[in-house]
């Protein structure tokens, strides 16, 4: 399962509470057709891992999708534009630095 940093769940409510009312609705990590990470809006399906913050479920992710983002954290870094929704992934080797993927709002 994918790693969620404090800072990561607090935008991840954010973001969802500014592009929905529905309170079944949860912003699911998922990938497009040439494997980049994004966010949509969408319910809990059975077998999702679920992240939550503040007693809210913010964020879903289908299983197989959480089992290949183990070693991965999600966190948000401040910019000049405001928070940003990042990936990071540690190098396998002990030397090579960590993978910093910026992370696609869909949020169709």
């Amino acid at each position: 399962m994918i790693t969620v940093t404090e800072s990561a769940r607090q935008e991840l409510k954010n973001i969802l509470s500014a592009n929905v009312d529905n309170p079944e609705a949860r912003l699911r990590l998922t990938t497009d057709s040439q494997g980049q990470l994004g966010l949509n809006i969408d319910i809990e399906r059975p077998g999702d891992q679920v992240v939550e913050h503040e007693d809210s479920r913010v964020l879903v992710v289908e299983e197989t999708l959480a089992t290949s983002l183990e070693g991965v954290t999600l966190e948000a870094h401040d910019t000049s534009e405001g928070p940003k929704l990042v990936c990071i992934s540690e190098g396998m080797e002990p030397d090579l630095p960590p993978i910093v993927i910026p992370l696609v709002k869909w949020l169709l």
